[in-house]
């Protein structure tokens, strides 16, 4: 003769943990999602307005009185190892995309959209940092930024 003898049901004690765990997980994908979005979709625009980076976490509008168009240059940061980024404060570093703070290797604080290296369009502020972006024509980048007055 079989006897069953039903275990005591748990007490809703594990759906406190599991809850926040699960939505930590959701939470994360999504983040990630965005970062994965970001990289193919940031865009850098200048207008009377100013320098503005748009579709990343990082993106922000610098004022035109804010940047200092006459030190802007093109740079190749496989080159131009000043420029480098040796430390990132606060942002994403994955493979072929950096965005965010990072500190360069020549101490500077800088607001970094880099994708290419070799392409790299670097435009002082005078906030106390520098911005580096990557796009396909920087020089028309710079001439844009000197063109704001």
């Amino acid at each position: 003769m079989k006897q069953v003898f039903p275990i005591i049901p748990a007490s809703t004690a594990p759906w406190a943990v599991l809850v926040p765990v699960l939505a930590l997980l959701i939470g994360l994908v999504v983040l990630f999602a965005w970062f994965a979005y970001s990289t193919r979709h940031v865009r850098c625009e200048v207008s009377s307005d100013g320098l503005k980076i748009a579709g990343d976490l990082y993106g922000r509008t610098i004022p035109g009185r804010e940047l200092i168009a006459e030190q802007a240059r093109v740079l190749d940061l496989t080159k131009d190892t000043d420029y480098a980024l040796a430390r990132r404060t606060n942002g994403t570093g994955l493979p072929g995309y950096k965005a965010g703070w990072f500190r360069l290797r020549n101490g500077e604080k800088a607001l970094v959209f880099v994708t290419d290296p070799k392409s790299v369009a670097y435009v002082p502020t005078r906030a106390g940092y520098s911005i580096l972006v990557s796009v396909a024509e920087p020089a028309r980048l710079l001439e844009a930024v000197r063109a704001i007055r």
